[in-house]
Order: C-alpha cells, then structure tokens, then sequence
C-alpha cells in the first residue's frame, strides 16, 4: 500500500468513524507484526513502526530491517483481516464511550424496525432497542417515526453495543421539564418529587429558590405552551403541576388537587395520613381507578387515608374504643395515651416499647405486650377493613374505577364508593419507578 494511500485510509477513518488517528496507526502495527511472523516464520523480536507524517513503514526483527514489499499477498491479507478486527473494536469502544455518557439522558431517533416486540431506534451512528417493558402501552409507532426516549442502560455484548432506550421511565418526563423550562435547567426552580404512571398521568412537584418565580407558572409557561409541548410528547399523558411544601399536610393538599381538602390529620410515626373531604370531593380525590390518591402516595411518600367528614368521625371512635379495649393497660393508662396523642392502635404499636416505658412508666415486659397486641390487632383491623372495603366495591355500580390492587413494593390504592386508601412508597425507597428520586428531597 503506498504511503499516501495509508495516510488517506487513516484520515478518512478518523473522520467518518470518531477513531484517533494513533488508535489506527496502532492497529494497523499490530498487524503488520502479525503478518512478518507468518511471512517470514520469525522466532525473534519482530516491531513494526509507522512514520505518523510521511507514513513509511519499517520493519525490524531483532534490529535487523525487514523489507516490508516482501510481506506478499497472504500476510497481506491477514493484516487487513486484523486491521478491520480493530478498526470495528476501536468504533464500538468509540460508541460505547459516547452513549454511556448519554446514560439518564434523552437521546433523539428514528424508528428502524421492529423485533421480538421491541422497537428498533436508529440513533445515527448506531442502534438502539426500546424493550416492551419499557414502552407505553398506548402509544404506537410505525417505521420512519421521530421518536425520543431516556437513556437507561448501555453495555458491550461481543463486537456490538447494546443500548436500551425507556419511554415509560419517570425520568423522561424530569428531562422533558429540563428541556422546555429554562428556569429548571437554571436552578431556579427545582424539582423536588415526580410519581409517574405512563400512558395515563404524572404529578410532578416544584419549587422555585427564587420568591419572585412562581414554579407553577414557570412550568406551565405562557398560555400553556411549556406544559402543551411536553404533553405532546408524552402523547396526550396527563401532566399535574403540584406546588412543593415542606409541611406534609400542605404539600398533600396540593398534590390532591383538584379535589377540596376539609382537613388532613398527620400520624409521623407510622408515616399515615388521614384526608378528610366533603362528602361530594371523595370521588374526586380518590380519582379514576384510585389513581389520584395513588400517585400522591407516591409523590409525598406519606400512606394516605381518604374519608368523608362523617366517616373520619366513626374511624376516630373506633380507633379510641380499641385503645380502650387493650386488656393489659393498667387503670388510667388509656385516657394517659389518648391525651398525649397516642390516638389510635398503629400510633401506639409505632410509639415502640421502648418509648412506652420511658415514656409511659410502663414496666418493658408491659410496654412489649401492650406494642405486640396494638400491633397485632391492628393489622386484623386493617384486613377486616380491606375485606370489607372490597366486598362492598364489587356490589357498587363504582366498583369500576373505584378499586386499585395492591402490590409488593407499589402505592396500592383501595378505594369504595366509601372512602379510599393508598400506601406510599417508604421514605429513603424508590418505588417501583426505576430511579425515582425521593419527595421532598
């Protein structure tokens, strides 16, 4: 190969596939080492070496100069083999390198094709797959279609790079805001919490460091337009703005929203709260399917209780009749729990035994009885209830829309024409949206 020619070949490599120039030059030395061996059957010290300007090669063995025109068409051969072998490494080292820092962000394609139920996103430069799992089930493509998605894994597999793309990912819709409102990209207004169901709805929560930015506003932009374009990406997926507080009982408020609020009653050491509504807000609070108080369980990371005035009247006696009814309280000990606010069995059985005597002047013995019957009687409580819930939805004309089913590790929603329950990811926990940040944070 003529010197000019090699010195082309490089430079047009670099160029179309982003491989430096000395990665090729290396590849191409290697090979020719190869190619010496063979030719010339060499037991000793072969290096090869390419002027990086003029592009002459020279060829040693064992400091004795190798003519390199005598290599012939064999060797010949096998270094082309080998170079096209690095050159293809070097590219999906080049690949791999750029996407893997393109990882939790959103990448733009189009669809290529479709295989095994996954889409097929050509990327440019490479492939991409968005797997079934992650794609939103209302939402249809077909060949040539403009598509963007999240960034979620990136690895090699033999001489590919495999990339998966999300499009049901809660982070789509954080990069989404990230792109159309400035004021998040600036730092301005943050996002503190996002609870997603894809294809369906998001609530999103925000706060602006600024007091003369509203986050609200900023989000929305004007006339809509922000909110309108993010919409249209996620294809008509509801998206709720909810305003960030630090109090809880606020901050739940505003994420139930629309529905009116008559009060919300905090329990912080079982993490529940208890959501009183006018008898006409509870459908709406509990939302299609259970799904309103569902991602706001989610979103505030609070267990959430939604009841009518009336109904949160009866629960409040009940749960002081069952504190009553604890058969190893000494005399005066219920009314003792009830005025400091240990209102109910869960508030006392989260109180700990510890606390109890300490607290209470319980003896430890005691106080790890009274802790294990309000723990164990509370649960029978809640099933009852559950059971009871249940059996009254499947005999509503509501009964449709109004019941969400539990999960191991989800917000599950459990909701009758009565009243609603859903129970929010733990603190410090992820949820069961992949890389869900925390509420409040």
């Amino acid at each position: 190969m003529p010197n000019e020619e090699l010195l082309r070949l490089v430079d047009s490599i670099h160029r179309d596939k982003g491989i430096s120039k000395e990665l090729l030059f290396e590849a191409i030395e290697q090979a020719l080492v190869s190619a010496s061996r063979r030719r010339f059957e060499a037991s000793g010290d072969i290096t090869v070496r390419i002027n990086r300007e003029s592009g002459e090669i020279e060829a040693y063995e064992d400091g004795r100069r190798i003519s390199p025109d005598a290599f012939g068409r064999i060797p010949a051969q096998t270094a082309k083999q080998i170079i096209i072998q690095k050159i293809r490494e070097a590219e999906r080292d080049v690949i791999y390198s750029d996407y893997e820092a393109k990882i939790d962000t959103l990448v733009n394609g189009t669809v290529h094709r479709f295989e095994k139920g996954a889409i097929v996103v050509n990327l440019g430069r490479t492939e991409a797959r968005i797997p079934r799992k992650e794609q939103v089930f209302s939402e249809q493509y077909r060949v040539g279609d403009r598509i963007r998605a999240y960034v979620v894994r990136v690895q090699k597999k033999g001489q590919k790079v495999e990339i998966e793309l999300s499009r049901t990912h809660p982070n789509l819709v954080r990069e989404l805001f990230a792109l159309e409102v400035p004021e998040i990209s600036d730092r301005i207004v943050e996002i503190k919490g996002l609870a997603r169901e894809p294809g369906y709805r998001t609530k999103i929560a925000v706060y602006s460091n600024d007091p003369k930015v509203d986050p609200v506003g900023a989000c929305v932009g004007v006339r809509g337009t922000r909110i309108r374009s993010i919409t249209e990406e996620l294809n008509g997926e509801k998206v709720e703005i909810v305003r960030w507080s630090d109090s809880p009982d606020i901050f739940i408020k505003n994420a139930l929203s629309p529905a009116e609020i008559t009060a919300v009653e905090l329990d912080r050491e079982s993490l529940r709260a208890r959501v009183i509504v006018p008898e006409d807000q509870l459908s709406l609070a509990i939302g299609k399917k259970g799904q309103n108080v569902r991602l706001t369980a989610k979103l505030t990371h609070w267990n959430i209780d939604i009841m009518t005035e009336e109904q949160a009247r009866k629960r409040r006696e009940e749960d002081r009749a069952e504190v009553y009814r604890i058969p190893m309280l000494p005399a005066g000990a219920a009314e003792k729990l009830l005025l400091s606010g240990l209102t109910s069995l869960r508030a006392i059985a989260a109180k700990g035994a510890q606390n109890l005597a300490a607290l209470y002047g319980f003896g430890e013995e005691l106080a790890k009885e009274i802790v294990e019957y309000a723990a164990r009687r509370d649960a029978e409580i809640e099933a009852q209830r559950a059971a009871a819930a249940a059996q009254e939805a499947a005999a509503s004309p509501m009964a449709e829309g109004a019941t969400g089913a539990t999960a191991e590790g989800d917000a599950a929603a459990g909701s009758t024409a009565g009243g609603g329950t859903a129970g929010a990811v733990p603190p410090g926990g992820t949820g069961p949206e992949r890389g869900m940040p925390e509420g409040g944070r």
